[in-house]
């Protein structure tokens, strides 16, 4: 039974991809049954082109990638909703109700980052870095698709403390 998860962030145009991107990455390397989707309470319309080009980097596919909005995610069910939005800097997180396995793993938002290009291309790599390595961490658990609810909203809280 695949694991569907959903990320969620604001506008769906920096993190939450990075996070789509990486989940789906690592899982078809290591042979998971894990299927990541990525939305937006308030997409942009547009996925920042530092994104794609740390993907990119990084040998993901990002083909078809697009700022979507959370309303096209009713099916398929999803079993873990994971918010990547930064509540330090005070962002509102979109809620999606009716998952019962639901994580916050917050990033700050590369975007904001200060400087030219080369400044923002370092901030989405190093934020893409960090994603891909909690992915990973999801992706190490032990049949997650089989876990208790109470078990794997444990697990992936874990994982948010790394």
């Amino acid at each position: 039974m695949t694991l569907n998860v959903l990320i969620l962030c604001t506008h769906n145009s920096a993190r939450s991809v990075l996070a789509e991107g990486m989940l789906n990455h690592w899982a078809q390397k290591l042979g998971k049954d894990v299927k990541a989707f990525s939305a937006g309470s308030a997409p942009s319309g547009r996925i920042n082109p530092f994104a794609i080009e740390v993907l990119q980097a990084a040998g993901v596919n990002t083909e078809g990638f697009r700022s979507k909005s959370w309303d096209e995610f009713s099916t398929p069910p999803m079993h873990v909703v994971i918010t990547v939005c930064d509540s330090a800097a005070q962002e509102t997180c979109p809620y999606w109700p009716g998952t019962r396995v639901k994580v916050h793993w917050g990033y700050p938002d590369p975007s904001n980052t200060e400087g030219g290009d080369a400044a923002k291309r370092q901030a989405f790599e190093l934020t893409r870095q960090a994603i891909s390595y909690r992915m990973l961490q999801l992706l190490a658990l032990e049949n997650p698709e089989t876990m208790s609810d109470a078990e794997l909203q444990e697990r992936l809280t874990r994982i948010s403390a790394n």
